[in-house]
């Protein structure tokens, strides 16, 4: 696994714009399956699946602007966050509240990320604990954490069937 895109490992070979634009309606569906079960913890400490959506929602709020920071500066250094700090405002979000927030924005990323690419590809981002990477790392980093996200869903909605 790469440490400078932890989610590399999850990439399965499609093509990135594939995977992001499928990714709000693969939400839907394992919420469509999950039902009143949305707010259930899989286990003590872990995120239930609104509180994953919540953490989707806010992630594609960073994932803007280190895009649209990356294109518009040279070498910027973007912001890393500590996801359990943001969590703590998930309790009482319904998932259809995020989901909706995360689709118009993932919307909105893919139109960026389709007229960047591949020209962009290559400009250069730096982040605090990861280092050095690109414009496509960051795109390819998005891909891998929605299939890694995805993959928790379903397996919180297997277990609480």
């Amino acid at each position: 696994m790469s440490q400078i895109n932890p989610y590399e490992k999850f990439l399965d070979g499609r093509p990135l714009d594939v995977i992001l634009a499928a990714t709000p309606n693969a939400i839907a569906e394992s919420l469509e399956m999950l039902g009143p079960r949305q707010e259930k913890e899989p286990a003590p400490g872990k995120w239930s699946a609104a509180e994953i959506v919540c953490h989707l929602a806010d992630c594609e709020i960073v994932f803007a602007f280190r895009l649209r920071q990356t294109l518009a500066e040279d070498n910027p250094t973007i912001q890393p966050f500590d996801q359990d700090k943001w969590a703590a405002q998930y309790p009482g979000i319904p998932a259809a509240l995020a989901l909706q927030s995360f689709s118009a924005l993932r919307n909105w990323n893919l139109r960026l990320i389709q007229s960047a690419l591949p020209d962009a590809a290559d400009r250069i981002v730096t982040h605090p604990e990861r280092g050095t990477m690109t414009f496509q790392t960051v795109v390819e980093t998005m891909a891998g954490h929605d299939l890694n996200h995805l993959a928790q869903l379903r397996h919180i909605a297997e277990l609480t069937a």
